[in-house]
């Protein structure tokens, strides 16, 4: 998928939507999280193989898997089996804001697992941006202990899986970049996508037992239906184009990707204009301390002058 430069940042900006809204369609659904997983990678993965195949230089798709198939099931396993039933598993058990507030930490997450598989050590920046993602989750894991020790449920279980995904998703991203880099991006998010919704559905019907039928989409409730439709085709398939298309086009791709972090303040206001949903002030100064490290390392090199000459 090519765009425009011109259109990049509008591009990237639409992705950021579509990312900070998936937590919200999720809700709406009434599907619990195992299952709202399955029908959004099942719906959503085969979207995006269409897109590929009606794209002229994406429409090869048994050129990777003849290459290096072993590497694609594993990475679509990992990456997106594991990753998205963790996040919409943890919706099941914290709230939106809560899951989209420690979701925002991936790129803190990429750094480490950048150090990890490819042995490139973070800078000073990335070490002082990823201590305040740190203090974000300690917010909101403060934040469900007491709401735990108030009887307030699970909430420390849907955090735990939420970091998870966070994590997983990461690295994912880290290992996939070389293989996008020998197949093309779009090849590779639609074949990793649709083998990762196939995963899911093998993966839940065996363990909870509830083997999801496409084809019984419209026997759904109306609102049901549609909230999958959307959380399928607008939050899975157009999203993953528009972000990582938008992130190739980009002039900056450091300073497009810091869009990323209005993520939490997006979901923050669907979730209580159309659930009723209010932040807590635990909540609130976690998203203000995540999307603070944005300001952080755009600003670094400011910020360190100015360190050193009071210093």
């Amino acid at each position: 998928m090519r765009i425009a430069e011109r259109w990049a940042y509008a591009a990237v900006m639409a992705g950021v939507a579509g990312h900070a809204s998936s937590e919200f369609f999720s809700k709406l659904s009434g599907v619990a999280g195992p299952e709202v997983s399955v029908w959004r990678y099942l719906l959503g993965g085969f979207g995006l193989i269409l897109w590929a195949l009606w794209d002229r230089d994406s429409r090869d798709l048994l050129a990777p898997l003849r290459a290096e198939g072993l590497r694609i099931v594993w990475l679509a396993f990992f990456g997106v089996t594991l990753t998205y039933l963790a996040f919409h598993w943890a919706l099941d058990y914290a709230t939106v804001i809560q899951v989209a507030t420690v979701t925002t930490t991936i790129p803190i997450f990429v750094a480490l697992a950048n150090w990890v598989v490819n042995g490139q050590r973070p800078g000073a920046v990335k070490i002082v941006t990823g201590i305040m993602a740190t203090l974000a989750v300690a917010l909101l894991l403060t934040d469900g202990a007491l709401g735990a020790l108030a009887g307030g449920g699970q909430t420390l279980w849907g955090l735990l899986l939420a970091i998870a995904c966070a994590a997983m998703g990461s690295f994912y991203a880290v290992m996939v970049k070389p293989v996008m880099a020998r197949h093309g991006s779009l090849r590779i998010v639609a074949l990793t996508m649709m083998i990762g919704g196939i995963g899911l559905w093998l993966l839940v019907g065996a363990a909870w037992d509830v083997w999801v039928n496409p084809l019984a989409l419209g026997e759904r409730a109306p609102l049901a239906m549609w909230s999958l439709l959307v959380l399928a085709l607008w939050n899975t398939t157009v999203t993953q184009l528009m972000w990582i298309g938008g992130l190739s086009a980009a002039p900056d791709i450091t300073r497009a990707s810091y869009l990323f972090f209005l993520k939490p303040v997006i979901a923050t206001a669907l979730a209580v204009v159309f659930l009723g949903t209010l932040p807590s002030a635990l909540q609130v100064a976690a998203i203000v301390v995540v999307t603070g490290s944005v300001f952080v390392e755009m600003f670094w090199p400011r910020l360190s002058r100015a360190f050193s000459r009071t210093a």
